[in-house]
């Protein structure tokens, strides 16, 4: 999983492609038309590679001429004046740039400081795959108080990556199907709950594929990167500014690796390991491990709290009213609708982002007090929110599609079924309702990729990351490893802390360091280590 959204779960699975920099300048590019007839192996893939490479120069040449035709955005789309969209154009597949086209959304809030003071735009991905990132400029518009320096600079940019929201939009089942509840009890009993979920999955891989098989192939990290590099272009801006969070670090460390020559300034928060080994079956094994230690640090603190939440005065008393709740809603599901699969849903927000601890444990306080209305309403699906339940299943096919084209995974039950049971025996919280998630990639019915080899490229500036040590969605070995993969990159480290996406959050150690970077371009002489922001409290 990666940036989570209601779904069963997500990495967000943490949730790649091409091995090799990309020759991506407009004028070192080879023909858009080169041919790879009579090619074998190795050398057809490179020369695949060098028609993506030069595909995606004609795309940019293109956008840079047409620009966009900024608006008023549409009502529907709950993005207020000032806020103005627009549409990008891009290639389907960047080996044919004259082919099929499909439009980006994209928004803008202009920098709030003066003319003198305008750095160009920053661009922002919050992450999924799946995740839209058009509310990126809110932050001005909210008038937040820690991107209130870096907002005078720069322009706020925002964008919908292909597949997602109003981009070409994927489906792999019905919305109203995909949220209905009770679910499957993601943890088998037998070899029977094992064959049922296995079902599931295979249908799931096929309705993509019945639903949305003209995308599938083009679902690619780094045809995201290409996209990203045309939007670049379409705004007019020679080198790239860009904020990436969780799977937005991943996309910003393959356009670093494919376009390395048009990198600005770029901050990664929270970091999918870039590992060839690790995207994207491995990654997901890994989160499993982090969410059962970052579940126990938010256990250890409602147990800290017990005077306010009445749920033991120790870890193992807390678990215990877990362990309670959970064989309560597998034997009869609260309200007839929450089981086990929606209650790790919805205390899965725990152990991702501090900012949840109070209202989960405050819900599942008033439960056990007697009053099940507040935990029963925040975990089940609201059938009548057809709109947030179509971007919920959009997210998921996105998710699901990217991570399933970007690699290759794995296709034998038997080493799924050996890896998860293992993982299990340790770590309950996740690991099946993981599994699962991503078992579709086994059966996916669309072209796998090989992953790109993350690498410093020359021309590459500095870069900055942001990693916190108890990360459940992202852990912190990925931070170390883009870390050594990005030549003169500095890592900041929040110690002790474990909430996803920590550039939003208030901690002046870490958040001077990224104003200064994106303000000045300026790095500390070595990485820093900073203490936790504060934890919560009831």
């Amino acid at each position: 999983m990666t940036t989570r959204t209601r779904r069963t779960v997500t990495f967000g699975s943490a949730g790649t492609l091409v091995a090799a920099t990309l020759i991506a300048g407009a004028l070192a590019a080879p023909s858009a038309s080169a041919d790879v007839r009579g090619e074998k192996g190795p050398a057809k893939a490179a020369a695949a590679k060098d028609r993506e490479a030069a595909g995606a120069a004609v795309a940019a040449r293109r956008a840079a001429k047409k620009g966009i035709s900024w608006k008023d955005c549409p009502e529907d789309w709950g993005l207020a004046k000032p806020i103005q969209c627009g549409w990008v154009t891009v290639p389907l597949d960047y080996a044919k740039p004259n082919g099929k086209q499909i439009k980006l959304a994209v928004d803008r809030i202009g920098n709030t400081g003066s003319k003198k003071e305008r750095q160009g735009a920053l661009l922002y991905n919050p992450g999924g795959p799946g995740a839209s990132g058009l509310r990126f400029p809110a932050r001005v518009t909210s008038k937040n108080k820690l991107w209130e320096k870096t907002a005078k600079a720069y322009d706020f940019v925002g964008f919908e990556p292909r597949g997602v929201g109003h981009s070409a939009p994927i489906s792999c089942v019905d919305p109203q199907e995909f949220v209905k509840a009770p679910k499957l009890d993601p943890v088998p009993d037998s070899e029977a709950d094992k064959r049922a979920q296995r079902k599931l999955a295979a249908e799931y891989a096929d309705g993509c594929k019945e639903r949305s098989g003209w995308m599938l192939p083009h679902m690619t990290t780094p045809n995201t990167a290409r996209d990203l590099d045309v939007i670049r272009a379409a705004l007019g801006e020679k080198k790239l500014n860009f904020l990436g969070v969780s799977y937005g670090t991943y996309l910003g460390a393959v356009y670093a690796t494919l376009f390395p020559t048009h990198v600005r300034r770029m901050v990664f928060d929270s970091v999918v390991n870039p590992s060839t080994k690790k995207i994207w079956y491995e990654a997901n094994l890994d989160q499993d491990v982090a969410f059962e230690i970052r579940l126990k640090d938010w256990m250890t603190w409602v147990a800290k709290y017990d005077a306010a939440f009445h749920l033991g005065d120790t870890v193992e008393k807390v678990q215990a009213q877990w362990t309670k709740l959970r064989a309560t809603a597998k034997k009869d599901p609260l309200g007839g609708v929450v089981g086990p699969a929606e209650l790790i849903s919805y205390f899965q927000s725990a152990p991702y982002y501090d900012s949840t601890w109070v209202s989960i444990a405050t819900n599942w306080s008033k439960y056990v007090a007697g009053d099940p209305k507040p935990l029963i309403e925040a975990a089940s699906p609201d059938l009548s929110d057809v709109a947030g339940n179509k971007s919920s299943e959009n997210s998921n096919a996105v998710y699901t599609a990217v991570e399933c084209a970007d690699a290759k995974w794995p296709t034998s039950w038997k080493k799924w079924d050996r890896d998860n049971t293992r993982i299990h025996k340790d770590h309950p919280f996740m690991t099946w309702a993981n599994a699962w998630m991503n078992l579709p990639c086994a059966t996916w019915p669309s072209k796998q990729h090989k992953p790109v080899e993350v690498k410093t490229g020359k021309g590459l500036p500095p870069t900055l990351i942001a990693q916190a040590t108890r990360d459940a969605a992202t852990p912190y070995p990925g931070g170390v490893e883009l870390h050594k993969r990005l030549k003169g990159s500095r890592l900041i480290t929040e110690k002790d802390a474990g909430s996803h996406g920590i550039t939003n959050l208030e901690n002046p150690c870490l958040n001077q360091r990224v104003d200064n970077y994106l303000l000045n371009g300026k790095l500390d002489s070595r990485d820093v280590t900073c203490t936790p922001h504060a934890t919560p409290k009831p």
